[in-house]
């Protein structure tokens, strides 16, 4: 469907939001509010620049799911429309909040919107949690906002990466150590699909070096050459040579595609050898079945990262998950980077009107494997 757009208004009265239709993602319109008057505990904060993956395809196509509830962090107010969350920077305009200085810069998930109005509660060095009511029932790590000059992993000239990069590591680390702290369920080898997306190359980033297992990674037949060039997964495989795999060895499949064919066809295919189905987020398809009793092997197991950071946590303390993670960050961050061989090529589009055409492509599954999209909103 065409999308939908507002007439002009002059941009520094107003609140510009991009929102999508709940019935069908790839209806978009963009909408304006006026700009509301402070009240005491809030905060007024302009949105900088933001990252747009297939990671918000997921956030999108999974609104509405009880442990996620992405449709409900930035409500609309209307019941058919919702908001597609990104992660990004903002800075402080105006706040009424002690510890909240105008012009400072955050990190962390916001609407793909001009400017969001919030309610920041336990700030502290770090940063703040948001505290609006509509916030308190859901995901604790969706609320929390980095100060930049608190964040020993931010580097200014690398913002846009990352923003690309540090939501969908979050989840690759996370799940890495998921799997090999449950010693990979038995299997020999780990096969992942969707294996060219960012979050499958990140989490076989992780286990590259880990020798309990090999990783191969499935893709579609464009996209071969470069999840082999990777040199991250052992294998690179096009989904129609899924059957030259041996069907006897201990296998894990991590599913980034939510193809629920492929899924069958994995099933069938290694069936007792499958010891586990990680389902760890979807590329494409927005249909996902938590049982599925014609399946061979173990039921699709969901997998979600704050129950591994929870984990993780008490077992190591706070502290010492983010010095990993930053760790690890950075130097995921130098390899797809790196100028030599880079994986990936970030490309900029400005203003809302471009993030609205960017959203609608990823929408319909018009993907480059090497690009990674940054709206500038500043």
């Amino acid at each position: 469907m065409p999308s939908i757009y507002e007439p002009k208004v002059p941009s520094m009265s107003v609140i510009r939001q991009l929102q999508n239709n709940k019935k069908d993602m790839e209806q978009t319109r963009l909408q304006t509010q006026a700009m509301p008057e402070l009240k005491a505990g809030e905060a007024l904060l302009r949105i900088s620049r933001l990252a747009l993956t297939t990671n918000n395809v997921t956030y999108a196509a999974f609104g509405e799911t009880p442990h996620l509830r992405y449709w409900d962090f930035f409500p609309t107010g209307d019941a058919d429309w919702f908001h597609m969350p990104a992660w990004g920077f903002a800075e402080v305009v105006e706040s009424t909040v002690d510890g909240l200085a105008k012009g400072e810069r955050f990190y962390g998930f916001w609407p793909i919107a001009s400017h969001l109005v919030m309610q920041p509660v336990r700030v502290s060095e770090r940063g703040f949690y948001d505290g609006a009511e509509h916030r308190l029932e859901l995901t604790s790590a969706y609320n929390q906002y980095q100060r930049i000059s608190s964040d020993d992993a931010y580097r200014a000239e690398s913002e846009n990466y990352q923003m690309l990069l540090r939501p969908l590591f979050i989840t690759s680390f996370m799940l890495a150590d998921f799997l090999d702290d449950n010693a990979f369920f038995g299997a020999r080898q780990i096969l992942v699909s969707s294996a060219s997306s960012k979050t499958a190359y990140g989490t076989a980033f992780c286990l590259q070096d880990n020798p309990a297992v090999q990783l191969i990674g499935l893709t579609s037949p464009g996209n071969i050459d470069f999840v082999q060039r990777l040199g991250c997964y052992r294998q690179a495989l096009g989904y129609d040579q899924l059957a030259s795999l041996d069907p006897s060895v201990p296998t894990l499949y991590v599913d980034f595609s939510g193809s629920a064919s492929l899924r069958q066809q994995i099933h069938g295919h290694f069936k007792e050898a499958l010891v586990y189905d990680c389902y760890a987020g979807s590329a494409q398809s927005h249909e996902y079945s938590k049982r599925d009793q014609t399946l061979a092997g173990p039921q699709p197991q969901p997998y979600f990262a704050p129950y591994q950071i929870k984990k993780r946590n008490a077992d190591w303390g706070p502290a010492e998950v983010t010095r990993r993670f930053n760790e690890a960050q950075l130097a995921f961050i130098a390899r797809v980077s790196d100028a030599q061989q880079p994986w990936m090529q970030v490309n900029e589009h400005a203003g809302l009107e471009a993030a609205q055409a960017l959203a609608e492509s990823l929408i319909k599954g018009d993907i480059n494997p090497l690009a990674g999209h940054a709206v500038v909103l500043d």
